[in-house]
């Protein structure tokens, strides 16, 4: 596939055509928090439990966004000196969410508040009733086919819902949840100050970076930076970071405050969040830490174990493992996905002895529509259109995989191993610290709004060596008509050869070196 040249000057055209329809937005233009459908009414709920003295608790959810909604409404009453459990289900145990399993823990409260989830808890919604507790559920996810009965329920996709943005993620709602409860407790709380926490959920939860959500995410980067949570300043220490960044945030905060709840308890991620001073932060953030290590050594054993079944002529790829660890089979999926550029489900053999896994879509796949036309030979089934969750009888696997097969042919994907992130051909003439700073403007980069990957043909390696404890990343010198440029690839098996002529796909990021501002090519893939 070939692209057209492009310059600094075109690039920033292309860069701001991304922001035509609304432009950027600050937080002066957030929308009141009465434009979510039910919002007045579980406020009026809450304030009456809090007057009354009733017990609330709370029922997050495992993943990043669950774990920052659960904390800054914990934050939030206990700046008010109210009285919050918080309960964030075991993903091994007890399923997501609010689920039958969760009940027998909270029949003793008056009032459950979930966030991040409940939308599709009709099960437990009726067991609530039968408890007498009554039920406000905040959710950002898709709306089943029936709902929980619940006292009220804040989620931007219902039909009657008038906020205008359909793409925020759970700590969003539970923060502007927290700004309608402020309002109506007359209390003196700075709600911007919980922004910080909320744009690690934005960035994590891969909310697109437009709108309001690229609003928060700045203003909460700048919240970060000046901090004073103990969590946070431990976080900066660990990373050696006055200041964090959206790819902070991506590759080193969330993958960690992911990995209790993917290798044990995500409870353990509140608790560091909530710390009250650093040496609490810091002995929490290294067993984080070490649960985060754990889980990448577990992920890479599967993944090579995955990637020795695949079939690679399945237009779906579909692996199942005896005792692969069901924390990690998304991210599995994921890796396994991209190295065959191919839709793929890793399925692992749970307790009851029945399959169970996720999914992760690839190119313009809609894995979740190809999947719910297998639905009958499903046990569990849920998710979007790029990732899926799912439980299957063991005897059903091998009809799965066939009817998968065609329900994908059947839709006729035009899968051209094109890279839409890839804006232009770029020349190494053009890459300046000018380009660098003027790209800047358009941070944060994210989902939807990519950062910019650049292609660049005939370009020879100058100079190649290892680096990395398992030498399994190589540092290059690279040379395009005279001009050179550093670069790095990671996790890389291949053998470079010095003189070899390659096309290199790349971001450019800034090294700061020895108070030396240097420009270096990620490097995405050697040609």
């Amino acid at each position: 596939m070939s692209h057209d040249k492009i310059t600094p000057n075109q690039l920033e055209k292309k860069l701001k055509s991304r922001f035509t329809k609304e432009g950027f937005l600050s937080l002066a233009n957030l929308p009141h928090p009465s434009t979510f459908k039910d919002m007045e009414k579980a406020t009026h709920r809450i304030v009456q439990a809090i007057h009354r003295g009733e017990k609330i608790v709370l029922i997050g959810d495992y993943d990043v966004d669950g774990v920052i909604s659960t904390t800054i409404m914990k934050l939030f009453f206990q700046e008010i000196g109210v009285e919050l459990e918080w309960i964030i289900p075991n993903r091994f145990r007890d399923g997501y969410g609010l689920s039958a399993n969760i009940i027998p823990r909270i029949t003793e409260y008056d009032l459950a508040i979930t966030v991040d989830n409940g939308i599709a808890a009709v099960e437990a919604s009726q067991l609530c009733k039968e408890h007498n507790i009554e039920l406000i559920i905040t959710d950002h996810h898709l709306l089943p086919k029936v709902l929980p009965e619940a006292y009220a329920i804040i989620d931007q996709k219902q039909e009657d819902c008038n906020f205008p943005y359909d793409e925020v993620c759970g700590a969003q709602i539970a923060w502007y949840l927290i700004a309608s409860l402020k309002k109506a407790l007359n209390t003196t709380t700075d709600t911007k100050s919980y922004i910080g926490l909320v744009s690690i959920a934005i960035i994590a939860d891969m909310m697109p970076l437009h709108h309001i959500n690229r609003a928060m995410v700045l203003s909460g980067l700048k919240t970060l930076s000046k901090s004073t949570l103990p969590a946070i300043k431990a976080f900066k220490e660990k990373l050696d970071r006055e200041i964090l960044t959206s790819e902070d945030i991506g590759f080193q905060i969330a993958p960690v405050l992911n990995s209790a709840g993917r290798m044990d308890e995500a409870a353990w991620s509140v608790e560091f969040l909530l710390s009250s001073n650093i040496y609490d932060a810091r002995i929490r953030l290294d067993r984080l830490v070490e649960f985060n290590d754990n889980r990448k050594a577990v992920e890479q054993r599967i993944t090579e174990e995955a990637l020795s079944q695949v079939n690679p002529n399945d237009s779906v790829i579909v692996v199942n493992g005896e005792d692969w660890h069901e924390g990690v089979v998304g991210i599995v999926a994921a890796r396994v996905g991209r190295a065959y550029e191919k839709p793929t489900i890793v399925l692992t053999k749970s307790e009851n002895g029945n399959l169970k896994g996720s999914g992760r879509s690839f190119h313009t796949c809609n894995l979740f529509k190809i999947t719910q036309g297998c639905r009958e030979l499903l046990n569990k089934f849920g998710g979007h259109h790029a990732a899926i969750g799912l439980s299957l009888p063991i005897e059903n696997l091998e009809l799965f995989k066939s009817k998968l097969q065609k329900n994908y042919l059947a839709e006729n994907y035009n899968e051209e191993s094109f890279d839409h992130d890839i804006v232009g051909e770029l020349s190494f003439s053009h890459i300046s610290l000018d380009l660098v700073n003027m790209m800047k403007k358009y941070e944060p980069y994210g989902q939807g709004n990519a950062k910019p990957k650049f292609i660049t043909h005939n370009v020879t390696i100058e100079d190649v060596s290892d680096m990395g404890k398992g030498k399994e990343h190589r540092r290059f010198t690279f040379s395009q008509n005279r001009v050179t440029k550093q670069g790095v690839l990671f996790k890389t098996k291949d053998v470079f050869k010095i003189g070899q002529q390659v096309t290199l796909i790349y971001n450019i990021s800034e090294n700061n070196y020895n108070n030396r501002i240097m420009l270096q090519l990620m490097v995405d893939k050697i040609l």
